[in-house]
């Protein structure tokens, strides 16, 4: 697989902030944040006479660093993801880098691979480690390389190399 093209693989996942709710989300909330506290008045109270104008300064504050963290990762663009590499069959992954160089990233052939833990109890996401025959966990390989699915990437993996020992933790 060649940088920039699709891969229909099940095991390759390729994402970018600009690509991710999450990054959207904090500068829209931020935005809202901000533009709430610009056009209130700070005069307006509530029916018993009671009024909070400090609120809008900090409400202010707290939307400007949301959006703008928010619209630092979106004009960063971070990238992520993994994939076979179809050259020498090893199983790359990254976090942090735009192409194939910088960032954080790892590499191991599927057959030093032992172990693949996907952790379910964690609320709202599944923790995946990748563990080496020494037993040693990866490095910068979690849930955020491998997609929506780690418990369906884990049993690809498997279903490829029938030596890897996938254990599902609830």
């Amino acid at each position: 697989m060649k940088w920039g093209k699709r891969h229909k693989d099940e095991l390759a996942f390729t994402s970018s902030a600009r690509r991710d709710v999450r990054a959207w989300g904090m500068f829209v909330v931020g935005a809202v944040f901000v533009f709430a506290a610009y056009s209130a008045d700070p005069r307006n109270c509530n029916s018993d006479g009671e009024c909070a104008p400090w609120l809008l300064p900090i409400a202010f504050v707290m939307g400007a660093l949301i959006g703008l963290a928010g619209l630092g990762m979106l004009m960063a663009n971070p990238n992520r993801g993994s994939h076979i590499d179809p050259d020498t069959g090893d199983l790359i992954w990254w976090q942090n880098r735009y192409a194939p160089s910088g960032g954080d990233e790892g590499r191991i052939a599927p057959e030093e691979i032992s172990l693949i833990r996907v952790d379910r109890r964690d609320e709202g996401s599944d923790a995946v480690h990748l563990y080496n025959r020494a037993g040693e966990r990866l490095f910068y390989f979690d849930e955020e390389v491998i997609g929506w699915d780690p418990e369906r990437w884990a049993n690809a993996m498997r279903a490829r190399w029938p030596h890897i020992i996938v254990k599902l933790l609830d």
